[in-house]
């Protein structure tokens, strides 16, 4: 896996040298850090922007890459056992799950389960996250009614963000609890809103017709997170 910027080969490197297999430098970087790859053992090659580019797939690698071991996604039954969860279903854009990312990172959530989909591009969600997602614990569950139930069956309470629920603002939150947020163009399926325990939204102090699925987000991590 091709991780790159400066932002990144920074975070990995002071914070998780252990999965790096190999730095790609197509321009100087500060001794500091040189010498902590030296120190480290890390491989280090040389390579012309060319290269560089191949590697980032045409991203802005500013000259810096790494090459890190795989993502390893959690398994649902260590996240059954914390207490505050985000659930992402349908929502297909890298950039708004990587800012998700952060964001649970940021304010406390405790894990991340994306559902609805198969596979996810981890390189592009690592860096848009600015490296949170290395740190986030997050599971990949295709089945969302499935994944649903088994929460449920651990106790948690399963809020949807819906433009018909309560305004999130009036809730106390406690106990177990997760909050599913879909797509942006659709948001998330009758069956789903059904099946969760209470609906919640944001309400707009302007006449305005919605917020960034990341921006909505951010918000009912801040107002759901334990104090």
């Amino acid at each position: 896996m091709i991780v790159y910027g400066k932002q990144i080969f920074r975070y990995v490197l002071e914070r998780h040298p252990e999965l790096i297999q190999k730095a790609y430098l197509a321009k100087e970087i500060e001794r500091g850090l040189f010498a902590k790859l030296k120190k480290l053992g890390i491989p280090i090659e040389r390579v012309d922007t060319k290269r560089a580019q191949a590697l980032a797939r045409g991203g802005n690698h500013q000259g810096v890459l790494l090459s890190i071991e795989e993502f390893r996604f959690s398994d649902l039954a260590s996240l059954k056992e914390e207490r505050f969860l985000v659930v992402l279903f349908g929502v297909s854009d890298v950039g708004n799950i990587g800012s998700i990312v952060r964001s649970a990172y940021a304010l406390g959530a405790d894990g991340l389960v994306v559902s609805g989909m198969k596979s996810l591009n981890m390189e592009g969600v690592i860096r848009r996250s600015s490296g949170a997602a290395l740190d986030m614990p997050i599971a990949l569950e295709p089945n969302v009614l499935d994944l649903m139930k088994e929460l449920k069956d651990v106790g948690f309470t399963l809020f949807c963000a819906d433009m018909e629920g309560t305004d999130v603002r009036k809730w106390r939150f406690e106990g177990k609890r997760a909050i599913l947020l879909g797509s942006e163009g659709e948001g998330l399926p009758h069956k789903v809103v059904r099946k969760c325990d209470e609906s919640l939204k944001i309400v707009m102090k302007r006449d305005f017709d919605s917020l960034n699925v990341a921006a909505a987000a951010a918000i009912f991590i801040d107002r759901m997170r334990d104090e």
